[in-house]
């Protein structure tokens, strides 16, 4: 998921070097959305994985 936001972003800023301000904000605004997802998911398995090793030991 991050990949997909790494070329969003890409994308956002070469279309915005070329002067496409419409797809440069709309790419950028997908990635955003894309990288917190991204953060999201890894919050919940970060937490996920430090009950499961609690409940190891």
């Amino acid at each position: 998921m991050l990949k997909l936001a790494l070329l969003f972003l890409v994308i956002s800023i070469i279309a915005g070097i070329f002067g496409f301000s419409g797809v440069s904000a709309a790419t950028a605004g997908i990635a955003k959305t894309l990288f917190f997802i991204a953060i999201v998911i890894f919050l919940i398995f970060l937490v996920l994985g430090l009950m499961a090793g609690k409940a190891i030991f």
